[in-house]
Order: C-alpha cells, then sequence, then structure tokens
C-alpha cells in the first residue's frame, strides 16, 4: 500500500498543471503501447488507462468518435465489444513522431532557405520553420519535403551561427522543457517505489510531455541555440526515464491490455529497438 500511495502522489505531481486533452493523450497510448503490438485496443482497456490521469468515460468515448471523424482512428466490433485501431492516414504521423521520440537525432546538413509565397505563418511554425521575413522561411537541412510551390535554397553554416537562432520564438520552448523538467525530476527517484500500473502512467505522462514540445522544437544545432537551452537536459532525462520505467510499465501492458486476441504482448521487436534506440551514445 505504501508503494501504491507513493506512486499516486508522483502521478498527481506530475498531473499537475499539464492540463490533459482526452484526444491527445489517447494518441499518446496508442503511439507508446498500441502501434508497436499490433495497433488494435479494447475500448474498455482505454477507458480505464484514462480514468487513471482524470479522463472520464464520456470524454473517451467523446474523443475517440472525433479521432474516428478525423480519419486517426478506425473502429471494429466483435461481439458486444468495441476495438480501434490507427486508421491508415495516420500511420505517417505516428510514424514521424515515433522516429522523432526514440531515435538517434538526425543531424543537420546545413540549412534549407525557401520562398514560399503560398506558405501561412501557421503552416511554417507547424513545419518548425524560421520566419526571416515576407515569404521567406529557413529550416535546419535534413532532407525535409518543400511545401507545395516553394522555391529552394541550400546554404552552409554561416560564421555568425548564434544570429540564426532570431528567426524562432524560443523562449516559449525553452519555458516548456523548464516547466518538464521540474515536473518529471521527482519521478527520477521515486525508483521502484511505484507499482507496475503508475509506472506504465508515468512512462505516458513522459511521452505526452515530451513529445508535445519535441514537435515544436526546430532542433536547432548547438551553435544557433541560446547557452542555456535545456533541450538537451529535457532529452537526456526522457531517454532515462523511459529505460528506468519500460520493465515495469510493459509488465502490466502484458498483463492488462486487451487488443483482439487477447491481452497485448508485453513486448514485442519494435518496442525492444525503442529501448536499443534510446540507449544508443549516439541520441
Amino acid at each position: 500500500m505504501q508503494g501504491a500511495a507513493a506512486g499516486h502522489r508522483v502521478i498527481d505531481g506530475i498531473l499537475q498543471g499539464m492540463g490533459l486533452r482526452s484526444a491527445a493523450f489517447i494518441v499518446t497510448v496508442y503511439g507508446d503501447v498500441v502501434v508497436p503490438r499490433g495497433g488494435v485496443l479494447w475500448t474498455g482497456t482505454l477507458i480505464e488507462v484514462c480514468e487513471r490521469v482524470g479522463i472520464s468515460e464520456s470524454l473517451v468515448r467523446t474523443a475517440v468518435s472525433r479521432l474516428v471523424a478525423a480519419h486517426r482512428l478506425r473502429g471494429e466490433r466483435l461481439g458486444r465489444r468495441s476495438y480501434y485501431r490507427l486508421d491508415a492516414s495516420a500511420q505517417r504521423e505516428f510514424d514521424q513522431a515515433a522516429g522523432l521520440l526514440y531515435k538517434a537525432e538526425v543531424p543537420s546538413q546545413g540549412w534549407q532557405i525557401l520562398h514560399a509565397p503560398d506558405l501561412s505563418e501557421d503552416a511554417a511554425r507547424h513545419q518548425r520553420m524560421g520566419h526571416m521575413g515576407g515569404s521567406v522561411f529557413i529550416r535546419p537541412d535534413r532532407g525535409q519535403a518543400l511545401p507545395e510551390g516553394a522555391l529552394l535554397l541550400r546554404a552552409p553554416d554561416p560564421p555568425e551561427l548564434g544570429r540564426i537562432g532570431q528567426f524562432w520564438d524560443l523562449s516559449a520552448l525553452h519555458q516548456r522543457y523548464l516547466d518538464m523538467l521540474a515536473r518529471f525530476a521527482p519521478l527520477a527517484e521515486a525508483g521502484p517505489a511505484i507499482s507496475d500500473e503508475m509506472a506504465l502512467i508515468a512512462r505516458l505522462l513522459l511521452v505526452h510531455d515530451y513529445r508535445g514540445v519535441l514537435l515544436r522544437d526546430p532542433r536547432l544545432p548547438q551553435g544557433a541555440l541560446p547557452p542555456d537551452w535545456k533541450g538537451h537536459e529535457a532529452r537526456a532525462l526522457f531517454r532515462r526515464l523511459y529505460r528506468q520505467l519500460s520493465p515495469d510499465a510493459d509488465r502490466w501492458i502484458g498483463a492488462h491490455f486487451e487488443g483482439h486476441d487477447g491481452f497485448l504482448p508485453e513486448t514485442t521487436r519494435e518496442s525492444e529497438l525503442r529501448l536499443v534506440e534510446l540507449s544508443s551514445t549516439t541520441q
């Protein structure tokens, strides 16, 4: 009981100020747990997991309906039970997010400078571009596809690399990294005091919080970042905690998460590969 109480206290501390949205958290559950284990989950399991973070059954059902309408989930029925899997149209987004979360960073090879008259500022922010003025945008060159109608100039790192960071609003990202570090620091100290179930919930919240900021981060090279940048420290904490929590979290998954054919496997080749990649010294 003492371990359970400690786990609940840790989770309550993490949840404070997070402002979870049901649809986004469901996406996290699928991306971290369900996709690498066949992609199908019973609605009852999803409801139980969401209840642990304060999301009610009615909110889960509403969010699932909206995700289905948005072609991100697809429902199936077996007898009286409903199951959901990823819609094919959402798979590419999940794969991209998983690549950023679990795989080694892809170093940039200079810069893409784009003249994109049809690109809105919202679309540019979504693609993590910096705005140089007018219709000109910039981003680290990692071989990304170009927006429709854009003209591209590739450029090497300039002599004064530090000045490039001015084209992004890094202050909001920096604050989110600070918040994440403060939120999850107690989890690193809790260690084996928390139960298997709380280890899973903690890992889901870790992935959810880190993904939310990482997908907005342009991942600028070190020389273009402020000297007090916390993104690398947040990355190190994510890697350490994810590996620390996974044995217990995966054990809970194998005993409680239900798909078409019974309980999902505790681990799979894909879930094990994530741990291997997070342990890589090239991260």
